[in-house]
């Protein structure tokens, strides 16, 4: 069982990540620090974690690539034949390993199991609910997992073979957790569902992307929908159709921050999906006042919409 936690200048939050993990009750387990460059003292904390559980956690350092690059010097690493990811700011439950191994060993054909996530406001209160949709008895990832990341990074167990299967991380800094859930889910993974809580995720302050992310983000969602049509999935299906509308708001936003090409582009896929008359009258007037011109003008419009009574 091998768990790999990918840690920026985090160094009390890894302190609670690791100690979730070694209090689990499954056992044998490994712990792979993957130190993302950090520049405070994250990397010495990792190494007296390290210093102080040998034989089970070991540390990785890296120069800084985001948690995808992070990830994937992790799996090269790993040793399990169960991966684990977990961000150094979440926490595992106890039980969490013994549960989903003996799911996945009671169902051969499930590639990945998932249960009950704890989500905490970062004033400290905890939802009661279990949080997005992981309460959710849902059988295959796809093709739900294209309407939204219905679970996040520590929900899920993985088979190694099938994180073997998937291969290298992205460079990806946002979104590259959810292109490769799908990247996973476009081998037709079944699911183990599993109705205990597994583990606990903390709340953020959404943090404004710059030109950089936004780029990124246009590249996941381009991504994420090649996977969608290896995998088969319907253009007319519901989740595709709501995914070609996120592509075409994507696109808007990436026209309005100078990202012309990163705007045709999602157009294009949009189109490709569901070839829908607003689509096809924003491309001809991008065509004409270019694609910043014409973000920037839909970003005017939307913000006249939201403050009209």
């Amino acid at each position: 069982m091998t768990t790999i936690i990918p840690v920026f200048n985090r160094p009390a939050l890894l302190i609670e990540a690791v100690e979730s993990v070694l209090a689990q009750t499954h056992r044998p387990i490994e712990i792979i620090i993957v130190d993302d460059g950090s520049t405070d003292e994250t990397p010495s904390i990792a190494d007296t974690l390290a210093e102080q559980h040998r034989g089970i956690v070991r540390v990785i350092h890296i120069a800084n690539g985001g948690p995808g690059q992070a990830r994937e010097a992790g799996r090269l690493a790993a040793r399990g034949d169960y991966m684990q990811h977990l961000d150094s700011d979440d926490i595992l439950l106890p039980r969490k390993f013994a549960t989903q191994v003996s799911a996945l060993e009671a169902a051969p054909e499930c590639g990945a199991a998932y249960g009950w996530t704890r989500f905490r406001r970062h004033h400290g209160r905890v939802e009661p609910l279990p949080w997005k949709r992981s309460g959710e008895r849902i059988e295959t990832m796809f093709p739900s997992m294209l309407t939204m990341r219905w679970w996040d990074t520590p929900t899920p167990l993985y088979r190694a073979s099938l994180i073997a299967e998937a291969g290298p991380w992205t460079d990806l800094r946002i979104e590259e957790d959810w292109e490769y859930d799908c990247r996973i889910a476009s081998a037709g993974v079944r699911l183990a569902f599993c109705e205990e809580w597994v583990c606990e995720v903390r709340e953020h302050e959404a943090v404004p992307l710059n030109t950089a992310a936004m780029r990124d983000r246009a590249r996941a969602h381009a991504l994420i929908a090649s996977h969608a049509r290896r995998a088969g999935i319907d253009p007319a299906s519901p989740e595709f159709r709501q995914f070609a509308r996120e592509l075409f708001h994507i696109a808007r936003q990436c026209g309005a921050a100078g990202l012309s090409d990163e705007s045709r582009l999602l157009v294009k896929l949009a189109r490709e999906i569901a070839d829908a008359r607003d689509l096809r009258i924003y491309e001809i007037v991008a065509r004409a006042i270019g694609w910043k011109n014409a973000g920037r003008g839909a970003a005017w419009l939307d913000r006249l919409r939201s403050a009209a009574p």
